[in-house]
Order: structure tokens, then sequence, then C-alpha cells
């Protein structure tokens, strides 16, 4: 890289009066010194990039070559513009002084290698070989403090869905409980009414009764739904909670005309998961799965396991989602059905994240694939039970026998 200049020009000045060992211990030392440097900066997860006046890299640490996808042999002299667009370097390298201040830092969003959001800080810098204007740019990965960040709003904006969904259903559940106790009165008064007369008007309580205790039921499922409750974690097998979904959900099923296949799984490692919770994220997939396709079709569901995860996979026939709507596919109270309330896929990805693993969701217009990826058990970090340490012998123990 670059030495300072004053040591050149002392190098310089006095290089006719060196001998060649002295000449030699210098450029030695030259050399020991930009290794020194070359070493710390590679050393750095930082990335670090020089530009030239023509906006072509000059110098690109392993951390830039990490970041941006760079093969360290052969990117000097290669234009940043090819790996890092949306930036006008040309108009950059010429600024003057003070309208550094206004672009020193910013952030952009790259795809490769991989999806990243990087913190870009730029200084100007002058090339003392022909003082023409070079740029230092200082690259940071800022994804996972972006990501903790959008977690954050989520899960404050999920806390007040979450207590305006508390207080609906304690809203409702009033007027049920009130519900209850005038139909248990009327009951007390049909029983003084004769036989004959008696029947027809039970007959009609019962089914108000039914409803009022199906309309409780419902209420119950929802807020054991959305309410945030840690999991309860044990050893299951995925494929075991979708015969178990796919059980409750047989009628509806059979009514759409919805052919469900499942591939074989065996060897499949369990999963460390809260059985109930991911029973319910499987509700939700299956049910959004067997809506979207409304005359019949085929939902294929495949398991699928890597080193830390196993994973469910959820593929069908249907119209699929828009460009438009993935971008809110999580987000409360949008649906892509006409009469849907948009907390389905919300609650999946709630349990999901709960349980440390990930959904990942592609659609096209043969239909969409979901993925609900899991801790695997055999995976997960075991505490070791400590070694007991040996019991103090006593001093007669230890003493010799005569």
């Amino acid at each position: 890289m670059f030495m300072k200049s004053a040591f050149w020009n002392k190098l310089i000045e006095r290089l006719d009066r060196l001998d060649p060992g002295s000449v030699q211990a210098q450029f030695l030392r030259l050399a020991s010194e930009r290794g020194l440097l070359e070493t710390i900066f590679h050393a750095l997860r930082e990335g670090i990039v020089v530009l030239d006046s023509e906006g072509r890299i000059g110098y690109a640490n392993r951390g830039a070559c990490r970041l941006l996808g760079l093969d360290e042999a052969t990117v000097s002299g290669q234009p940043l513009q090819r790996f890092v667009s949306g930036i006008e370097w040309e108009r950059l390298l010429g600024l003057e002084e003070k309208e550094w201040a206004r672009v020193a830092s910013r952030e952009i969003e790259i795809s490769y290698p991989e999806h990243r959001f990087l913190a870009v800080y730029l200084a100007p810098l002058e090339n003392p070989a022909d003082h023409r204007p070079w740029v230092v740019i200082i690259l940071r990965d800022v994804t996972g403090e972006r990501n903790h960040a959008a977690e954050l709003v989520e899960s404050e904006r999920l806390n007040a869905l979450l207590m305006l969904a508390a207080g609906v259903a304690h809203e409702i559940g009033n007027p049920l409980n009130s519900l209850t106790i005038h139909l248990q009165l009327m009951d007390r008064g049909l029983r003084t009414l004769p036989e004959e007369q008696r029947a027809p008007f039970k007959e009609l309580l019962d089914v108000a009764r039914g409803e009022i205790e199906r309309l409780d039921r419902i209420l119950s499922q929802f807020l054991k739904a959305i309410r945030p409750s840690l999991p309860t974690f044990e050893p299951s097998s995925l494929p075991e909670i979708v015969d178990e979904t796919l059980a409750t959900l047989a009628a509806e099923i059979q009514d759409r005309k919805v052919v469900v296949e499942i591939e074989p799984a065996e060897g499949l490692p369990t999963a460390w998961v809260d059985r109930g919770q991911v029973r319910q994220a499987f509700f939700n997939v299956i049910r959004n799965a067997i809506q979207a396709m409304a005359g019949g079709g085929v939902l294929r569901i495949s398991f699928e396991t890597s080193d830390r995860m196993v994973g469910a996979i959820f593929l069908d026939t249907g119209s699929g989602i828009s460009s438009g709507q993935m971008s809110d596919l999580f987000e409360p109270f949008h649906s892509t059905k006409a009469d849907g309330h948009g907390l389905g896929l919300m609650i999946v990805q709630r349990i999901v994240r709960d349980h440390g693993g990930t959904v990942l969701v592609d659609s096209r217009p043969g239909g969409t694939r979901i993925q609900l990826n899991f801790q695997r058990d055999d995976q997960r970090i075991r505490l070791l039970t400590a070694p007991r340490e040996p019991e103090p012998q006593t001093a007669a123990a230890e003493a010799p026998v005569p």
C-alpha cells in the first residue's frame, strides 16, 4: 500500500550514499512493514477497498473480497461498479472536500454473493505518487443489525395486535356468558310446561346452546393460537405431526377434492419442538394450501434435513401468490383471500421463530412452496453433567498401617 512520503523522500535523498547492503536492508524494512500492514488489513472483518481516480480497485482486503464476492487474486484493476451498482463513482471522485461531509456514509443493499446490507464509509485520499484523488471505502455488514431492528418492530406490532385480539375476545366472551345464563333460565322455565309443549322449544334451545358452545371453542382456539407462550420442547417426528394435522382437516380436504401426496421419510431425524404449536403451524399452512386450490388439486408434502435443521415442505398446485403480495405475506390482517383475516401465516412465522427455525416461501403461477425448518433434536446443545468430585480421605485412612 502507501508508505509515508517523508520516509520515501529521505530514502531517495540518501540513495546515492548508501552501499548495496544498506539499500537491501531498507527495502527489506519496506517489505516487512508492507507485509505487517497487509496482515492487519486482512485480519479485519470489515472490508477495505481503495479506488483510483478512474474508479478501479487498487487494493481490497480479504474482508472486502468476502463481502462483495471478489477474487482476491484478480481483483486489482477491476472497476468497482462491476460489483457494486447504484453509486456514481466518477462523480464521487470529483467532489470537493466540503461535499464529502454529505456523502461520507450510506447503506447499500447487495444480492451477491449473499443478500446483505452494507454500511459504506468513504474518505478521500491523495495518491502520493501523482497527487491524483483516490477513495478509501470501508464496508461493514449490518444485515444482522437490520434484521434485529425489524424483529423488534414486528414484535412490538405483534404485541399490540395480541392486546387488541385479547380485548375483542373478552368483549365477545361477555355477551356469550350472558346468553348462556339466559338460556339456562329459559330451560328452567320450560320445565314447568307440559311435555308436549316443551319438546319443540327444547329442541330450539339445544341448537342455540350448541352454537354458543361452538363460538366459545372458536374464541378459545383463537386465543390459544395467538397468545405468546413459551414452547414446551420435546423430541418429535414431523411426519407424525403432519399425519395428525391431516386427520383434523380430512373432511375439508375431501370436500375440496384435494389429493394429498406424502413422500416417505425413512431415517428422518426427530425435531426439538413443541408438538402442539407445530401442529398449529402445519394446520395453518395446509389449510391455506387447500383453500388456494378452489377447483381441487394436489398437495405434495415432503421432508428435508440438513446439518442442524429438519424441515417439512408443502407444495400446492394453486394459483400462486403475486410478487406484490409476497412482500406483505406475514403482515397482520393481510390476506390473499377475500374472506381471510390475515393472521394464519403471521402465527406460523411467530411459532417457527420461537423455535429458532426458518420459514421459506417460493411462489409461482403454478403453485406455492412453503418450507418450515426446525432444529434437529440430535444436533442441539446439551449440558453435560459435571463429574463428581472424589470424597476427601480422612487422616486415619491416609496414615500408614504400622
